[in-house]
């Protein structure tokens, strides 16, 4: 049983649809063993996108994210990381295909809605960050 971190962003939250999202997940029969709502603040963004903080786009990306409260996941079952990453959709939202996440209601790839972990190791690193040692 694998598990993987999945964040909904403010955007989904504002947009009112954290519970189509949620579904989808759990029509998927994957289980969303922990959850929670907080607020970002820059220095765990510099954490988790330690990739790409260096980019000219990062302070957009700080602005988008710390905007309002994201919903913080772990979902588990049977192959999770790449189910979800294909639930997800890709993340440039017009790559996405109609019913993935981002293709049914994504509209611009700097809000695009979902974070899901890209492997099981990057899964539970996330873990960590967002919900310590559990």
């Amino acid at each position: 049983m694998e598990r993987t971190y999945i964040m909904l962003k403010p955007e989904t939250v504002k947009r009112g649809l954290m519970g189509e999202i949620i579904s989808r997940i759990e029509r998927k029969q994957f289980k969303i063993t922990s959850m929670k709502m907080m607020i970002l603040d820059e220095p765990i963004l510099r954490e988790h996108y330690a990739h790409i903080a260096d980019k000219p786009f990062f302070p957009e990306i700080v602005a988008n994210m710390t905007s309002g409260p994201v919903v913080a996941m772990i979902v588990e079952g049977e192959d999770v990381v790449q189910g979800m990453r294909n639930i997800m959709g890709p993340t440039k939202w017009l790559e996405a295909p109609a019913g993935t996440i981002r293709g049914d209601f994504a509209n611009n790839t700097g809000m695009n809605l979902i974070h899901g972990s890209d492997s099981v190791e990057n899964a539970e690193i996330e873990i960590k960050r967002f919900f310590g040692n559990v």
